[in-house]
């Protein structure tokens, strides 16, 4: 990307969007385009036309969605599947229109069949049935990379998918009831302790493996494969390595100073038994994480802590 091209990202009030706005800065682009979802509903068709019109970005990261945990994901089924199409198809449509070099858009590990084999390799999408706690989630995303890959294929338009694994890290949502599970968490044990309490209780059984990557270096993969991928199909982003539920939980507890103990409420759903990303077709472009999981679950504790009169708000 030239230095002074026109980057627009999308979502860049969210974690991610946010990395990646951190990310082009340090790298030196000043002509960065925002808009807030007050400034810019994405959802609306109208809206978007007008903005790319006026706009005419030359590159765009599309990091805006609907995102929650698992609770919001099975609760708001209908405003899962219905803003995040209307949020990409808006953007990716527009971005054609207007002559956009390149797209990039971000989706999740979400996409893969909920007993695919184990890490989960690009191939292994839409061969068996999604998680059904966030199957309109996923379907969403799985049609934005079809969307991305069809114009790509009939007009030759440069978009391109990423597949990041869990997030986690500076400005994340701590949301009592939408959040993901290491954000929940992180403020459940702080509140535990602050509060003197001497139990947390976990959904679940404590056995579901999950991998997390620190957003930062997502924002730096994001980058990197701005400038080195242009193919169809989406590609995998996270750290090749996960750990249980249970095992996370022990971890956070000790990070946040938390002396209690941790109860597992296995009346409540796991949700998907397994979710690691097969990072082997990144690794090849010359791409590998920096941040370890306790390094940056430290990293995240301490800004949760910087902004903690604003979270009841999120």
């Amino acid at each position: 990307m030239e230095k002074n091209a026109k980057i627009y990202v999308a979502g860049h009030n969210g974690m991610v969007g946010s990395a990646i706005v951190r990310k082009l800065v340090a790298e030196g682009y000043e002509n960065i385009i925002t808009r807030s979802s007050k400034e810019l509903d994405l959802r609306n068709q109208q809206a978007v036309a007008e903005f790319f019109s006026a706009e005419k970005p030359d590159y765009v990261f599309l990091a805006a969605a609907k995102v929650g945990g698992i609770i919001a994901n099975n609760v708001y089924r209908a405003d899962f599947i219905y803003e995040n199409l209307s949020i990409q198809n808006n953007v990716i449509y527009q971005s054609y229109l207007n002559k956009v070099k390149k797209l990039m858009f971000l989706g999740s590990s979400c996409i893969y069949p909920k007993m695919a084999p184990q890490p989960l390799k690009e191939d292994y999408l839409l061969t068996g049935p999604l998680e059904e706690t966030n199957e309109p989630y996923a379907i969403a995303k799985i049609a934005g990379i079809k969307m991305c890959d069809a114009y790509r294929a009939q007009y030759g338009c440069d978009f391109i998918s990423v597949m990041p694994t869990n997030l986690y890290g500076y400005n994340d949502n701590y949301h009592p009831q939408n959040s993901h599970v290491l954000p929940a968490m992180i403020r459940r044990f702080h509140e535990a302790k602050v509060e003197g309490k001497n139990e947390v209780v976990i959904w679940g059984s404590g056995r579901p493996k999950r991998e997390f990557l620190f957003a930062d270096d997502l924002a730096e993969a994001c980058f990197f494969l701005m400038e080195n991928y242009s193919e169809p199909d989406p590609i995998n982003v996270g750290v090749g390595t996960d750990l249980t539920i249970k095992e996370l939980a022990y971890l956070i507890k000790r990070i946040v100073g938390f002396e209690g103990e941790i109860t597992f409420d296995f009346t409540k759903p796991d949700g998907t038994p397994r979710k690691l990303m097969d990072v082997t077709k990144l690794h090849a472009k010359g791409w590998k994480h920096k941040i370890e999981l306790e390094e940056g679950i430290k990293l995240a504790y301490q800004d949760f802590l910087d902004k903690a009169e604003n979270v009841a708000v999120r």
